[in-house]
């Protein structure tokens, strides 16, 4: 069994990228595994560190805001197209797949299109309410499309949907450490209320800026915080936050099931993986949709959850002002906690991963 598996850029991409291959090895011990993803990106660290090779193609995305070395950079998107492509292609001969396997992310493109191109097998795993256009160009050509998602026929061909959900690591759908673990590890008391603040794998700016500017009411509370900051908010955060706080300022949590263990309440981005994973998990969460996404697909995503009465959310431009006195209301109500812990629950969906390796399986057959 040889399979590739290509996508990344964040972790909502990276972690259901890895579950997908560590499930091809737990069904075929002997799988030959090869990443492609996209040079500087996160996955050129992650996968290592995972135990899988990669191959990363000089690709990049649009730039957006038009700063000078932003143009430049979206001048040299051609480019970096045309290498990637003809990259792509050595990979793929070099490698000769049974399978391809895009989960999103700047290099699922070149991989996916060039795949079909030379004959390849290809699966496309689509983690959003709202499928991006990637997906929705390379659907045509997929032999099978998993979703995580009811009415993904709008985007995709109805005869090529198989409903998977969505991959999470194994580590937080086994979820077999206590909350006790969990505050020993981050060093919390057991006697007060714990909140989780994820922005998601990167960090993001809004809400590392709410708890900056909220440090001062949150001092105030009887209540203790463990922080994500990602990369670029973890120096300002460290330098803000006093010794012997109550918050505690992680650049990346690597125990994210000893995270979740020991949190009573979670803030969040509202991305396909971490919703996956919060059902899993079944804690209650106030979610901040992500504006700087396409189709605004994290609101989307955030109200599969808002109208089943399983999430609360918070729109990023208000998240400074309404999200802490928010979840400080939450936390005195344990009637509302129960019952968002009940409704998320039922939201959960267990063995994706294997699920989408049942359709490799018959793919490759």
């Amino acid at each position: 069994m040889k399979a590739i598996v290509s996508g990344g850029g964040s972790g909502g991409h990276i972690f259901p990228a890895v579950a997908i291959a560590n499930a091809i090895k737990k069904r075929w011990p002997e799988a030959d595994i090869l990443f492609v993803g996209a040079e500087g990106r996160m996955e050129m660290e992650k996968v290592p560190a995972a135990g899988y090779d990669i191959k990363g193609l000089p690709i990049a995305g649009l730039q957006r805001k038009l700063t000078p070395a932003n143009i430049i950079k979206n001048l040299q998107l051609p480019f970096r197209m045309l290498k990637s492509n003809h990259k792509v292609k050595a990979i793929l001969r070099d490698f000769n797949p049974d399978i391809v396997v895009g989960v999103g992310g700047f290099a699922s493109e070149p991989t996916l299109k060039a795949a079909t191109r030379l004959g390849y097998k290809t699966l496309l795993q689509e983690q959003n309410s709202y499928a991006g256009l990637t997906n929705k160009m390379l659907a045509r050509d997929a032999q099978t499309i998993c979703v995580a998602y009811e009415g993904m026929e709008r985007f995709f061909p109805k005869e090529k949907i198989v409903f998977t959900g969505n991959p999470v690591r194994a580590a937080i759908e086994q979820m077999n450490c206590t909350r006790e673990e969990g505050l020993a590890h981050f060093g919390l008391r057991p006697d007060l209320p714990v909140v989780l603040v994820v922005g998601g794998s990167l960090g993001a700016r809004s809400m590392n800026q709410m708890m900056l500017d909220g440090l001062g009411y949150i001092e105030s509370q009887q209540v203790q915080y463990i922080w994500q900051t990602g990369r670029w908010g973890y120096d300002m955060a460290t330098a803000a936050v006093k010794e012997g706080s109550r918050v505690k300022v992680h650049e990346f949590i690597q125990r994210m099931d000893l995270a979740y263990a020991a949190a009573d309440v979670v803030i969040s981005r509202a991305g396909a993986i971490a919703i996956s994973e919060l059902c899993i998990v079944g804690k209650p969460v106030v979610l901040i949709p992500s504006p700087n996404v396409a189709e605004d697909h994290q609101t989307k995503n955030a109200m599969a959850l808002v109208n089943k009465g399983a999430a609360m959310m918070v729109p990023d431009v208000e998240c400074g002002t309404k999200c802490l006195p928010l979840v400080a209301e939450l936390l005195d109500d344990k009637e509302r906690q129960a019952s968002m812990c009940e409704a998320i629950g039922r939201m959960a969906v267990r063995g994706a991963a294997d699920k989408i390796v049942d359709e490799i399986e018959k793919i490759v057959k």
